[in-house]
């Protein structure tokens, strides 16, 4: 794939230009500018552990830089295994100090692709590679004292890696009237009837120059005969008009996958029930100046049907689930007029998804023509139920279970590799109720139409496929797929089940209220120590994570209240006590304070719990020697993750010479691979500790 040359001239109206149409030695020039990156990589050259790893409600700082400077490149690549975990990340950027976040949205959004899922993107200002997996940003971020960037994980589960690098130039100063560069999400799930969607709606100066609009289906039938409108300035009627949602991506009669340096779509699931999109358009060449104010909205309108399958409408308000991201530049302060964006789950379309892993019910698949196994750890903590067909016809039955009766949304989430084959499926034996025979629009991209095609040129774990809204009642169902064939590049039948999603239709509601999301404030230092700490023994769980996340902000009243946050380490809520850690290990000497409750910590049933202990643990250094038979306990305890066995590795390691008793053990972990750089580092210090000792 190509990318053009460009150049990026930044100016009171940002504006942009290839190098084709504008000064072709441009590249030639010999530059004023500083080239600097921030990364992931790991501070040991001969060490390949150059990732982060955050537990539940972790942030992750990726940058934190001081001006005046432009960010040129965001690149990152993350492997998890939770279940719409690009909308779980949540990436922010603060520029000159200030408290609020002038970029803040998921980071699959972010990045071009929405619901959760992984796209390729082949455009100017976003293109992600590898299937999607390789996240970069050309959006330049230009700020005058510091930049601030950070991910915070929002999901229930740690993330397995999050590797990054932040380019950007040191300069001596930005041009007079260069505006700070913002993206916000907001989303209706679902949307409000009466009033179009409004994706963006602000004050002060600047432009706007992008825009990416997620759409999931609640009926069938194309939904995107909406208009957008962008209001300038006040004005009565809006200045910019446009004729269909498909036309507003530059495209026409409906909207398909496809690429464009400017626009395009990186989600088209057809117009059936559930249905996903996701576009993208760039106002690059075209961006729109405000001078006082902005209101960019657009309808939600399109086919509608009675109940015996007849067009009631060829362009009727529909009530589908709506998210997005806008992108523009403005003068500063312009993200602190708008309203904090859903937490977590709350950002999923139903925000109760049920994740099974399906490799667990092995014992009561069933099979035929073939043979089915578990594959462990295929990509980074994802394993596989793998089903060996024979070849059409082959089939495999997989059990599951509904906590509830009602109507569900069912994903399954497929892994892709050279030797897979072609599948279709049924739920309780028969196919998932369909409204693709309803009259579209001509030209409307139908879908997949009820098949899964396995092959890739590579394994890939593993892709969302929607199989359907189903009414299901409470207790035992069964997942078929049926072989039917194969890409003739393929060399088999196989396919590979990682998980099957279980989401009850309903509109997600923000977890913990408004008390949650006070607290999740906190950064403005608007909540007392008093609410902080009230806060970590309220009733609601989800109001107990987001103070003890507060105080992970706040290192001095960390400090001020380590008494409670030790206690919190007793919380039945795992988050609860992963974040607890993490607040007693960002305060000076509260850490070491709390060594016995970090020490029994490390037999925690959490693996993420037991992680954040031996961390914190490793940031007291030779006063955690008291801690070094429970470190030692816990090396040796029998199937720990090797996350938490390089965390054990670190924190021997910098406690020094009264680690010495350690050594066999790490030596026993240096031959494990994935343990084998933190294990060699910890030898190497306390050898050196030791000898400087004897010295």
């Amino acid at each position: 794939m190509w990318r053009p040359l460009r150049t990026l001239v930044i100016s009171a109206v940002c504006t942009y230009r290839l190098v084709a149409q504008g000064d072709p030695l441009d590249l030639a020039k010999l530059k004023n500018f500083s080239a600097q990156r921030v990364s992931s990589n790991n501070t040991d050259p001969a060490s390949n552990d150059d990732s982060k790893r955050p537990i539940p409600g972790e942030t992750v700082v990726l940058a934190d830089l001081q001006g005046p400077g432009v960010i040129t490149h965001i690149w990152l690549t993350i492997a998890a295994n939770e279940y719409g975990w690009p909308r779980l990340l949540r990436l922010r950027v603060y520029y000159d100090g200030s408290a609020t976040a002038s970029v803040d949205a998921p980071v699959g959004d972010f990045f071009g692709v929405g619901h959760g899922q992984e796209r390729p993107v082949n455009s100017i200002m976003i293109r992600d590679a590898s299937s999607g997996r390789a996240r970069n940003s050309y959006w330049p971020m230009p700020f005058r004292k510091s930049c601030r960037i950070t991910i915070t994980n929002e999901g229930r589960r740690r993330v397995s890696n999050v590797y990054y690098h932040v380019d950007w130039k040191k300069v001596a100063a930005l041009p007079p009237g260069t505006g700070y560069f913002h993206a916000y999400y907001r989303q209706e799930l679902p949307t409000k009837l009466g009033r179009p969607y409004e994706i963006l709606h602000i004050t002060g100066r600047g432009q706007y120059v992008g825009t990416v609009l997620n759409v999931v289906q609640t009926a069938p039938g194309w939904f995107g005969e909406g208009d957008e409108s962008f209001y300038v300035d006040g004005e009565k009627k809006a200045s910019i008009q446009g004729t269909g949602t498909e036309d507003y991506f530059n495209d026409a009669w409906s909207l398909r996958v496809a690429e464009g340096l400017y626009t395009g779509v990186t989600v088209a699931d057809g117009t059936d029930t559930g249905a996903r999109l996701s576009a993208y358009r760039w106002h690059v060449p075209d961006p729109i100046p405000f001078q006082q104010s902005l209101r960019f909205v657009i309808e939600h309108a399109g086919w509608t049907y009675n109940e015996d399958g007849k067009v009631r409408s060829a362009f009727e308000e529909r009530s589908d689930l709506f998210s997005s991201v806008a992108f523009w530049y403005q003068q500063a302060g312009g993200a602190n007029e708008l309203p904090e964006p859903p937490y977590g789950a709350a950002r999923l379309p139903h925000g109760n998804a049920q994740q099974i892993e399906v490799e667990n019910a092995i014992a009561d698949t069933k099979t035929e023509s073939g043979t089915a196994r578990v594959d462990k750890d295929v990509f980074w903590s994802r394993d596989l139920l793998s089903f060996h067909a024979a070849g059409p016809g082959s089939k495999i039955e997989i059990s599951f279970s509904a906590g509830q009766s009602g109507r569900f949304e069912i994903v399954a989430q497929i892994a892709h590799a050279p030797n897979y084959g072609s599948y279709r499926y049924l739920i309780d034996g028969k196919p998932v109720a369909s409204g693709a025979t309803l009259e579209q629009e001509p030209g409307a991209n139908m879908g997949s139409q009820g098949e899964i095609e396995a092959y890739f040129t590579e394994m890939y774990v593993a892709e969302d496929h929607l199989l359907g809204w189903q009414e299901l009642t409470a207790g035992r169902h069964v997942l078929t797929l049926i072989c039917t064939g194969k890409d003739a590049r393929s060399t088999g039948y196989d396919v590979g089940i990682d998980t099957l999603i279980l989401a009850r239709i309903a509109s997600p509601l923000e977890m913990g209220g408004e008390r949650a999301a006070t607290l999740r404030r906190v950064s403005g230092q608007s909540v007392s120590p008093a609410e902080m700490t009230a806060g970590l023994t309220a009733q609601d769980e989800y109001v107990r994570e987001a103070a003890a996340w507060a105080f992970t902000q706040r290192k001095q009243t960390a400090r001020q209240h380590s008494d409670a946050l030790m206690q919190a380490l007793h919380d039945s809520d795992a988050v609860v006590r992963g974040l607890s850690i993490l607040a007693l290990s960002k305060c000076t000497g509260c850490a070491e304070r709390a060594l016995q409750e970090l020490s029994a910590a490390l037999h925690d049933s959490d693996e993420n719990v037991r992680l954040a202990a031996a961390d914190a643990i490793a940031t007291i250094g030779a006063a955690a020697a008291p801690a070094v038979p429970q470190l030692i306990e816990s090396c040796n305890r029998p199937g720990e993750h090797v996350h938490v066995l390089r965390s054990l590795a670190k924190a021997l390691g910098n406690t020094g010479a009264a680690a010495a008793p350690a050594i066999p053990v790490l030596e026993k972990l240096q031959r494990i691979p994935r343990v084998e750089w933190p294990a060699r580092e910890a030898i190497t210090k306390i050898a050196s500790k030791s000898s400087g000792q004897a010295r």
